[in-house]
């Protein structure tokens, strides 16, 4: 059921008919977003309504006024638009349900509204308009547990890997307004950024969004703004590009700088998985231990998050089992330290190569979040838990503790 690419709007003076309604929706149409409107709003000022991006669907009551409602009805169908009407019509009266038919009503409902009544509109506006039937891209949200964890580079590299083995549109979206830096390691340049795409988000269609993102070996990319805004503080919700995003594109990757603040939390409260980007030194992973309870206290699931080991140098550091073992987290992921060929990618602004170790275990990221079956591509070597790890585990584990 598309019910979160839907937002729906509820027309009524009737509160008493609104009311019975409003359960009715949320049996069926739990996650949209509902506006109910007391009044009906001129014909000549449709542009008024509360509309979004996303499919919207509209409940018009036609029984309590109609002079009011039949003429609003046919303004509301004539408007272009990913807007669909229903006809509330109260009693059975089918004089007044061909009319609505006539003005351009999809379907109708009548009174006492029901589940099933509900569940039928839904099922039959589904099949007649394909916006609505919700196609739902996956977003995948990269965080770095602390700067210069590389998470950058392993979103960039995901995004174009997926282009090469995943069905279906990407979008690398770089939305990172005060560190962000796609836009060098792709080398790409655009006069506009995801500010403009948050200052059209209610207007956003096809055409609009073609000029705000820059086309880069076979992916979509929205760009950080040039010159880094004075703070995040202030900036819209995300949440309505990022809808428009996942119903544009089959895979979206999505960039920011740091973990902490409602501008990252709002992201991954949207998000599909939330991959925390760390290395395996101490520090790191100290700073990925506190930023995963940050989300979680924010409401983030923990099955939602994926702790990804960037950079896995055998000799320094801790190994998968002993950093599973401190932070009492699954890694979902370990990306070989290579920096050579790191950095000769990032001369050329292209994904890594897989003919290395770590363009392969990237790839094998990529083949996981694409659903494919993933292969092991390198065995990493197990450090010695001797020395200083062995001999203060206890103290370590302690310091990493979440509980």
């Amino acid at each position: 059921m598309p019910q979160k690419n839907w937002q729906v709007i509820v027309i009524s003076p009737n509160p008493e008919a609104a009311g019975e309604l409003r359960p009715v929706i949320a049996s069926e149409l739990g996650g949209a977003a509902v506006v109910v409107l007391a009044g009906y709003p001129e014909p000549d000022k449709l542009h008024e309504l509360p509309l979004t991006s996303m499919p919207t669907v509209c409940f018009l009551d036609a029984a309590s006024n109609r002079a009011m409602a039949l003429p609003l009805l046919m303004a509301m169908t004539a408007r272009p638009g990913d807007l669909h009407v229903v006809a509330l019509v109260g009693a059975a009266d089918p004089n007044l349900i061909l009319q609505c038919l006539r003005a351009g009503a999809q379907e109708f409902l009548t009174r006492p509204y029901t589940a099933e009544q509900m569940r039928q509109v839904v099922d039959k506006l589904s099949r007649l308009s394909p916006s609505l039937r919700g196609k739902r891209g996956q977003i995948t949200l990269v965080i770095p547990a602390k700067g210069a964890c590389g998470a950058t580079t392993v979103a960039a590299n995901l995004a174009l890997h997926l282009q090469r083995i995943a069905e279906g549109r990407v979008l690398l979206a770089d939305l990172d307004p005060l560190t962000g830096t796609v836009s060098f390691l792709l080398k790409l340049r655009s006069p506009y950024s995801f500010l403009d795409a948050l200052q059209h988000a209610d207007s956003l269609d096809a055409d609009l969004w073609k000029g705000m993102v820059v086309p880069a070996q076979g992916i979509d990319v929205l760009l950080p703004p040039e010159n880094p805004v004075d703070s995040i503080q202030g900036l819209p919700s995300p949440a309505a590009v990022l809808d428009f995003a996942r119903r544009s594109y089959d895979h979206v990757v999505v960039d920011v700088g740091s973990i902490y603040g409602e501008w990252t939390v709002s992201i991954a409260r949207v998000a599909d998985q939330v991959m925390i980007v760390s290395t395996n030194e101490l520090s790191a992973l100290q700073a990925a231990s506190r930023g995963m309870q940050y989300l979680e206290d924010a409401g983030i699931t923990n099955q939602k998050t994926r702790l990804i080991i960037n950079r896995f140098h055998p000799d320094s550091g801790l190994s998968k089992e002993l950093i599973e073992m401190a932070l009492h987290t699954e890694v979902h992921h370990v990306i070989p330290s290579d920096y050579t060929n790191v950095q000769r990618a990032l001369l050329d602004g292209r994904a890594i190569p897989t003919t290395t170790g770590i363009g392969r275990s990237l790839l094998a990221l990529a083949e996981g979040l694409a659903g494919k079956t993933v292969t092991e591509t390198e065995t990493l070597r197990k450090p010695s838990a001797s020395g200083v790890l062995s001999n203060s585990l206890n103290s370590l584990l302690k310091a990493f503790s979440r509980g």
